[in-house]
């Protein structure tokens, strides 16, 4: 594997929680919107390849990460199409790539640093987690060791799985080799008919492949739905 580094910022959805006709993702943080911000950080980490998935009527996002690409996703079919979506640009791309929620403004460059440095240690997946003081409603990471052997669904999860506190925070790193070999597996076999990004671990698994998690700061990775969100992350970055 190269040392190259690629990121799919998934940017396609509505503000509507927001109370706003804005895309989620222009939804400023201390005067800059969160989708910039995220880009900021991938220019610092000197990505090679930066793709948004944009919605249909994604003009605003579009000029907002521009230079950069971008693709449409003419349907919300879930996390795991969306990313398939990039699948065009960036099929051939040899190195890691880090698939960023465009809501999650935060992470810095050393973490996703770290998820890069384990797939260049020989795993196709790696996932951010986190332990938030208040596990709630987040999917669990179930590792055996160092090895993460699946992300369960709250909704899903036993007694014993919801006593997990190790949580997904949805940001991913893959090796470019396998990402859309892995997506072109994941189905629809669940409650909402969607296709899951979180489905891409027992699929790697059983393509005998590696998956690992690493662990991130509970602030860092802290995602925006609503103003009251957004106001919590202004509030975290003035503190910092």
């Amino acid at each position: 594997m190269n040392n190259k580094i690629a990121a799919v910022i998934l940017g396609a959805g509505k503000g509507t929680r927001m109370k706003s006709d804005l895309p989620k993702v222009m939804m400023p943080v201390k005067g800059k919107s969160m989708i910039k911000r995220i880009i900021d950080t991938l220019e610092e980490l000197k990505a090679d390849e930066i793709v948004t998935v944009i919605a249909p009527d994604g003009d605003l996002v579009k000029k907002e990460v521009a230079p950069y690409k971008t693709c449409v996703q003419n349907e919300q079919l879930g996390t795991g199409h969306a990313v398939n979506c990039a699948k065009d640009l960036l099929q051939n791309f040899d190195g890691a790539v880090l698939v960023v929620f465009g809501d999650t403004p935060l992470i810095t460059k050393e973490t996703f640093m770290k998820s890069v440095q384990k797939v260049r240690e020989g795993y196709a997946v790696v996932v951010l987690g986190f332990e938030p003081d208040d596990p709630a409603r987040y999917g669990r990471l179930k590792m055996k060791g160092d090895e993460l052997v699946k992300i369960v669904e709250y909704k899903d999860a036993t007694d014993e799985e919801r006593a997990i506190r190790f949580c997904n925070s949805g940001c991913m790193a893959f090796d470019g080799k396998y990402l859309f070999k892995i997506l072109a597996k994941i189905g629809t076999n669940n409650a909402a008919g969607e296709y899951y990004l979180t489905d891409a671990i027992e699929i790697a698994r059983q393509m005998g492949l590696k998956c690992t998690a690493i662990k991130g700061n509970p602030k860092e990775v802290a995602s925006a739905n609503t103003r009251e969100e957004l106001a919590m992350l202004e509030s975290y970055l003035e503190r910092k």
